[in-house]
């Protein structure tokens, strides 16, 4: 409802009603989220990756990533036995889907380049066809007024490099540097704003430790490694990007999770104080100059073994801004059978909200929490939401994709950024992931992201309700 209509309906409601003029307009308050809320300089837009939306696994050159392995390899592990060989076919379609953004008033797109498309064999040897797609996806970009936000590595490491030890090899650094300094060398007179991962603490553990994402180990000594040289990695791509970028915006993105004890016990409590260790700030801490938070959480002494002369320093960097990514929160207590963390979190069905697709919590007021305990942070630069979203069983009837749930979780989610930004913290910026469906890693298609919906049949393009929603705030 626009404030005139708000006015003229209260008004009319009042000359004809027993009610009281301020009682109407207590029900009627405008308390729509706008776009101008958020200020002008606010950053808006979707987030995608590379391995879950382009397709073409193998065309022009490109090598096998991780992902393409892993799926090719052990169908198993994916749930729906899917792959992402032809996802949402951006490949071929890049032109129209950000011919659709521009449509739909989006002012910018986070999107990752692929690792093994520009290098197939990580190292070495060029694809210059694949260094072209970039290219051309840029120039569409910029040609339609969505501004390229650009993401070094979401997930998908060449298998070539799998191979000789993936991250767990301590050459993985130098690899990534060849990688980083490869990309913003060609795209950085084009791209100014940079990240250098997409949550390490999901492909980590996931890829290292439980074995349930790419590459598919169970393996403590891989994972300890691994966390020590992509944390690493993070310095080394920002100082790469600052020294090809000029006036480059250059960041990196976290996974979060508000955490809660399930009890106040003293067993519970110290628990929920391991999870906050282990998941939100395993990464973040040594980036941030204040080293892996061991006091919390012992099993970092495993991942300082690692660590060489001089490693202290270079794992700072300053970042112009930290993106942070929630989807929900974790309520913890005390179980010391599994090894490393000690502790256990309760179902989300059991915890009396909403749940998504994915069995995540529906809890808002997590992403307000996240937000204020990171911006108090000593010397925590600016904070943007990078990710932040919800998969829902959708339909298409008749044309038409009714998503209600995941419109209110959009406004409701807002909201609470709003309010952490109108408290003082310094949040520049929202990314929805995600544009459109996609392939969800060892979930397959089912779980439904987007706010463009994909018929993976027909690769028929279908706005949401919600994508409607998000166009209509977007042009205020």
């Amino acid at each position: 409802m626009t404030r005139d209509q708000y006015l003229k309906l209260t008004a009319t409601l009042a000359a004809g009603s027993l009610l009281p003029q301020n009682l109407l307009a207590a029900i009627f308050s405008e308390d729509e989220l706008k776009r101008s809320d958020f200020g002008k300089d606010f950053v808006w837009g979707t987030a995608t990756a590379a391995y879950q939306i382009e397709g073409g696994w193998n065309e022009d050159g490109k090598g096998e990533s991780v992902w393409d392995h892993f799926t090719h390899h052990h169908k198993g592990k994916i749930k729906t036995r899917e792959n992402g060989d032809v996802a949402c076919d951006f490949y071929h379609r890049y032109e129209s889907d950000i011919e659709l953004m521009h449509k739909m008033h989006i002012p910018a797109s986070r999107f990752s380049t692929s690792w093994s498309r520009v290098l197939p064999q990580g190292t070495g040897a060029v694809n210059q066809k694949g260094i072209d797609f970039y290219h051309r996806v840029i120039d569409k970009c910029l040609k339609e007024n969505v501004a390229p936000w650009v993401t070094c590595y979401h997930w998908d490491l060449p298998q070539a490099l799998e191979d000789k030890g993936g991250w767990a090899n301590r050459d993985s650094i130098k690899w990534f540097e060849e990688y980083v300094n490869l990309i913003t060398k060609e795209y950085g007179d084009k791209v100014k704003n940079w990240m250098v991962f997409n949550e390490p603490m999901a492909f980590v553990p996931l890829g290292y430790l439980i074995g349930v994402h790419a590459p598919g180990y169970v393996n403590f000594g891989k994972f300890y490694k691994a966390v020590h040289h992509v944390t690493m990695c993070h310095g080394a791509g920002g100082r790469i990007i600052r020294a090809n970028v000029k006036g480059a915006n250059i960041g990196t993105t976290f996974s979060c999770s508000h955490i809660d004890a399930k009890t106040d016990s003293p067993g519970n409590i110290k628990a929920a104080k391991r999870a906050d260790a282990f998941i939100n700030r395993l990464f973040i801490d040594p980036v941030m100059g204040l080293g892996y938070p061991k006091a919390d959480l012992p099993a970092c002494k495993h991942i300082e073994k690692h660590m060489q002369e001089g490693d202290a320093e270079k794992l700072k960097f300053d970042f112009d801004f930290i993106g942070l990514q929630n989807y929900s929160r974790m309520v913890i207590y005390n179980l010391g059978l599994i090894p490393i963390i000690h502790f256990a979190n309760v179902p989300a069905k059991k915890l009396g909200h909403d749940i998504t697709d994915m069995g995540w919590e529906v809890y808002p007021q997590g992403i307000y929490n996240l937000i204020k305990k990171f911006g108090a942070y000593k010397n925590m630069p600016q904070i943007i939401i990078t990710e932040n979203g919800a998969a829902f069983p959708d339909e298409n009837t008749n044309g038409e994709i009714h998503d209600t749930k995941r419109t209110q979780f959009l406004k409701d989610y807002l909201k609470q950024v709003l309010k952490a930004k109108k408290e003082g913290v310094n949040v520049g910026g929202y990314f929805i992931w995600s544009f459109m469906d996609n392939f969800e890693w060892a979930e397959g298609f089912r779980p439904r992201f987007g706010l463009v919906g994909i018929d993976f049949k027909t690769q028929q393009r279908t706005i949401k309700d919600s994508g409607k929603w998000f166009s209509g705030f977007l042009a205020g």
